[in-house]
């Protein structure tokens, strides 16, 4: 149990939805957009995940925390959420092998959490109304003055974040007399990605968002990747020249989640943002192309229009998510250049779509 199990906490919604809990983590307030993740593990993965910068996540499941916390399990190098809201946020945990507590774990980098809502409900009610702004506090309890801080939150839609999470500096990853290079645009990046490339015999270079073609050029690479990464993607002008250059090299490109955003806005292609995306282990896609399942890993807020897709000559549909039909993967036309809007990297999760990573190999030296 939290010491801070009677410290009163507070969620207030744009909405004007209150919901009362106690308080979890540290003491204080934050902001951020409301989103929720559907599985039942993965929590600390999920919570270091780059793409849900900005972000205050409700923990569908109804236990978080139970299996400790373990540094080896984590994509970034600190928490990238803003805030947890959870059912039952444990502070004690089972797995021998745990190094922390999820409550000295968010003590240390400084995350405030709200315990004992009934997420099930929350999660309803999002879904119902969509995405929308949010703010949780332990240190304040009077609602008009958190109205007016959360009514300085700017919106999800348009705020460019890609550049905020990116390695500031290159950094190589992999053995370096290998002979097939990629050059990885970092817009977002997680660990896991780097290690399904670095498994296959692949010698990476990871570049801060916003570095040039020709600069990543210098690194002579095989390849280039787009990674997956927070906020949307339309204000991105400068990736999405970078991506337009590497498909006139003639260079196979692979990209994920915002990269495969990236890849279609480079083909005039439009994003938008969902009423309340797409976040958990358990999401259905098919691969139209040889028409198997997956079962995958998602991530996201903002989607590609099916519609432009359809219209557009240079692009083709490779993968449909079965709850939706909205598009999980496409391929340029008479290119080496492909994306999925999901997560193939993910850990823990499904390994079905492994052979994407395979399939981008297969590319550079086939």
């Amino acid at each position: 149990m939290s010491k801070f199990n009677n410290t009163k906490a507070v969620l207030l919604l744009q909405d004007g939805t209150v919901t009362y809990g106690s308080a979890f983590g540290t003491i204080g307030t934050t902001t951020g957009e409301l989103c929720f993740n559907t599985g039942m593990t993965g929590y600390q993965e999920v919570f270091t995940d780059p793409s849900y910068y900005g972000q205050v996540l409700i923990m569908n499941s109804v236990h978080t925390g139970n299996y400790g916390v373990l540094s080896a399990d984590v994509e970034s190098d600190s928490v990238k959420v803003k805030g947890v809201i959870g059912r039952n946020l444990e502070e004690k945990f089972s797995r021998f092998m745990a190094e922390d507590s999820l409550q000295s774990y968010f003590e240390k980098q400084n995350v405030v959490a709200i315990n004992g809502v009934d997420t099930r409900a929350l999660v309803e009610h999002v879904r119902i109304k969509g995405a929308m702004n949010c703010i949780i506090s332990s240190e304040e309890m009077d609602i008009k003055k958190l109205r007016q801080q959360l009514d300085n939150v700017p919106s999800m839609n348009g705020l460019e974040l890609a550049s905020v999470v990116s390695t500031v500096d290159s950094y190589t990853c992999g053995d370096e007399n290998n002979g097939t290079r990629v050059a990885v645009l970092d817009v977002g990046i997680k660990k896991n990605i780097l290690n399904c490339l670095v498994e296959r015999g692949v010698f990476v270079k990871v570049f801060n968002a916003k570095t040039t073609f020709d600069e990543m050029e210098t690194f002579s690479p095989n390849g280039y990747f787009i990674s997956n990464g927070p906020g949307d993607p339309a204000p991105m002008e400068y990736a999405i020249e970078t991506v337009k250059n590497i498909l006139a090299s003639e260079k196979p490109l692979f990209g994920i989640c915002l990269g495969h955003q990236l890849l279609a806005l480079a083909n005039d292609i439009p994003t938008f943002k969902m009423k309340h995306g797409h976040r958990g282990l358990n999401h259905p896609v098919k691969n139209i192309i040889t028409g198997k399942s997956e079962i995958t890993t998602q991530n996201h807020g903002f989607g590609v229009d099916a519609d432009a897709i359809k219209n557009n000559h240079h692009i083709e549909i490779t993968h449909l998510n079965l709850n939706d039909n909205s598009i999980e993967g496409i391929r340029v036309n008479n290119k080496k250049a492909f994306s999925v809007q999901y997560h193939p990297e993910a850990t823990p999760g499904p390994h079905d779509s492994r052979y994407l990573f395979d399939d981008f190999v297969k590319m550079m030296t086939g």
